[in-house]
């Protein structure tokens, strides 16, 4: 029982190592981050821009980048000529992507406890998934209510208070806790899969065939 207690890691030892791994990586990810983020800020914002087009029945005309900042036309594709209103957005990528590093970091921080590259990827899927919903929010809002201001939408309809109430909630709420949402996340499936290992199996045993009674020959 002592040598199994002495071989596990102290709380000490383990918050030691989570931090060291924390403060290297998180200035790795935040200089690979300044080279990236433009190029990853470019692909978020197209995929949410042609989901956005597709929902408010919108023609792209131009998706531009200028350093940090992705700029966005729109026009709506169901009016005539003489009705066109072009929309163009400024989306700086600094505005949802702001703790990638620091986000990347906590999930290194836990990789020496948690090496299941299930999780991770997962992780990594619902940072993307944030960021997409952020850029696809921000543009139905924004284009929303131009498209209200020119008179192509209802302004007192429904679908203008939905806009800016799923841009704000994910604006706020959100992003801005990203790395708790994530460090939470692993921090959970890590106590679930230590649990799992520590839970005892259960051994079956098998029971010893009976010996048969030698038969007594008659005779």
């Amino acid at each position: 029982m002592d040598n199994q207690t002495n071989s596990k890691p102290s709380l000490k030892s383990i918050i030691i190592k989570a931090a060291i791994i924390f403060a290297v990586s998180y200035g790795v990810f935040f200089l690979i981050w300044l080279s990236i983020s433009g190029y990853y800020g470019m692909a978020i914002t197209t995929i949410a821009s042609y989901l956005v087009s597709i929902v408010k029945g919108l023609d792209i005309t131009e998706i531009v980048r200028n350093k940090d900042v992705i700029s966005v036309g729109f026009i709506p594709d169901k009016h005539g000529l003489t009705q066109v209103i072009k929309t163009t957005l400024d989306i700086p990528t600094s505005n949802y992507a702001f703790n990638v590093p620091l986000t990347l970091a906590i999930m290194a921080a836990f990789f020496p406890f948690l090496k299941s590259k299930r999780i991770y990827i997962e992780a990594l899927a619902i940072l993307v998934i944030v960021h997409l919903l952020f850029v696809f929010s921000l543009e139905g809002q924004k284009v929303t209510s131009v498209l209200a201001a020119q008179g192509f939408e209802n302004p007192g309809s429904v679908t203008i208070f939905f806009w800016e109430f799923l841009w704000g909630f994910v604006d706020n709420m959100v992003v801005r806790f990203e790395p708790f949402l994530i460090g939470a996340y692993l921090f959970l499936l890590r106590n679930k899969e230590s649990v799992k290992k520590n839970k005892p199996e259960k051994t079956t045993q098998r029971q010893a065939p009976k010996k048969k009674k030698p038969t007594r020959k008659k005779r």
